[in-house]
């Protein structure tokens, strides 16, 4: 069992930029994959990024390349998801999760609550 709680989340202008944080405790931090996904209101819950266990692999969904980045600490037991010049339609409640790959796709296993963030035009 892994408990993860997400940080970080609020309200940003057009074009700004938050963090955020996911600390895991539980099982063994650096035994697992770590992933982002967003879930928008009415919309269903989308893959944003994922990082391996030791962070030499990262993957991100296109709508994000170049602007999102993550990365993990595993010595404090933490992924974070650094996210620069946001959109309104990067609003969303961000999710972490412990995450595999299977080929093409980032399946979760445990999740985090949400962190609700908001992008005002």
């Amino acid at each position: 069992q892994v408990q993860l709680v997400e940080s970080g989340g609020g309200l940003v202008q057009d074009g700004g930029s938050l963090r955020l944080s996911c600390a895991a405790s539980g099982r063994r931090f650096s035994n697992y994959g770590m992933a982002w996904f967003r879930q928008a209101p009415g919309k269903e819950r989308d893959f944003v990024a994922a990082i391996s266990w030791n962070g030499g692999v990262t993957e991100y969904a296109r709508s994000v390349q170049g602007r999102f980045t993550i990365s993990r600490d595993n010595a404090k037991n933490t992924v974070y998801l650094q996210m620069n010049s946001l959109k309104p339609e990067d609003t969303a409640v961000y999710y972490c999760a412990t995450a595999s790959n299977h080929g093409s796709r980032w399946l979760a296993d445990y999740w985090g609550q949400g962190t609700q963030v908001t992008v005002s035009s």
